[in-house]
């Protein structure tokens, strides 16, 4: 039943996933294409609407996920394959973090404990990276189909807008801001060109 499988895709997806949700991703990409829950271009773009709304980010999107799936069954059905979806992401940090906050006091000057939290630092470090690439493909990808179309004024409205908020979040500006300012130059670019 899609309601077992929502709750069981996404704690798989919280239990083998450390550092947050840009570290989920590769996982949530991989998990939901692979289901047909949601389209690639369909998930950039919730990424999108995601990062813009208050919440967590793999809250957001195991909640949305769950409630689309759960549609077919009317409204109840998205509520409750929103609260299934949402309740498989939480759950495995939630147990994690009873475990951990029992023995860590304990444990916390191990050898082996100091290195596994050494190990997940570069691992956390390389599933944000890949999740970075894998969305700037898909949202850069349409301006370099055959060859670069140095014409094309979107290509650069996106450039721009990558490198200037960029040197925005680099120089320390409030992320509100940014995100502000970059729903506005999109909007504006959409319209003007």
């Amino acid at each position: 039943m899609i309601f077992f499988e929502l709750f069981y895709t996404f704690f798989k997806i919280g239990a083998f996933t450390f550092g947050g949700g840009y570290a989920m991703l590769p996982l949530i990409q991989a998990e939901v294409i692979a289901k047909s829950w949601i389209a690639g271009d369909t998930l950039i773009n919730f990424i999108a609407v995601a990062e813009s709304t208050p919440g967590p980010f793999a809250i957001n999107i195991a909640t949305y996920i769950g409630s689309e799936m759960g549609g077919s069954f009317g409204v109840w059905g998205s509520i409750f394959g929103a609260f299934c979806a949402t309740l498989g992401v939480v759950m495995p940090s939630f147990i994690i973090i009873l475990i951990v906050a029992k023995f860590f006091e304990k444990f916390k000057e191990s050898k082996a404990v100091k290195g596994v939290m050494s190990g997940l630092k570069p691992a956390v470090i390389g599933l944000i990276a890949a999740a970075v690439i894998s969305i700037g493909k898909t949202v850069f990808e349409p301006f370099f189909v055959n060859s670069i179309n140095f014409a094309n004024p979107m290509l650069w409205v996106s450039v721009g807008i990558t490198v200037v908020m960029g040197v925005l979040a680099f120089r320390k500006v409030h992320p509100i801001i940014i995100i502000c300012l970059s729903a506005v130059v999109g909007i504006v670019a959409g319209f003007a060109l």
